[in-house]
């Protein structure tokens, strides 16, 4: 299956870059019953939370990456992504189509310094 890449918007709402170290997983949901984007995707990590969108405009999506729209009908409600790269103000994501109980080890791998209790925060949870 050929690679996709997506843009990741909004994380200086939330907690900046810092969250978002080349090479780590992160989990998108589809959020229909958003006002604003009947297309949205949330991105988010366990505890941490949401952490940002997926690009879905002109003008928040790097070139050669994929909108929230255009992948919207292909994908899981949840899927998972790498974050390959970033820069001040975009963060560039490959769409990872492995197995979702792989991805979900390694996002636990990622917050091992987190205990057990803490993993199962409402935000996370769908």
């Amino acid at each position: 299956m050929k690679e996709k890449f997506i843009t990741i918007t909004g994380f200086k709402h939330y907690y900046g870059l810092t969250p978002f170290a080349i090479g780590n997983i992160v989990k998108c949901t589809k959020e229909p019953e958003n006002p604003y984007d009947s297309e949205a995707i949330k991105v988010a990590m366990p505890v941490i939370g949401k952490m940002g969108y997926v690009a879905n405009s002109p003008e928040t999506i790097a070139n050669g990456t994929m909108s929230a729209g255009r992948i919207y009908d292909h994908v899981k409600k949840q899927f998972y992504a790498r974050v390959m790269f970033t820069t001040h103000t975009k963060v560039i994501c490959k769409i990872e189509f492995g197995n979702s109980e792989e991805n979900e080890l390694k996002l636990k791998q990622q917050m091992q310094d987190v205990d057990d209790e803490d993993w199962n925060c409402e935000e996370y949870d769908e």
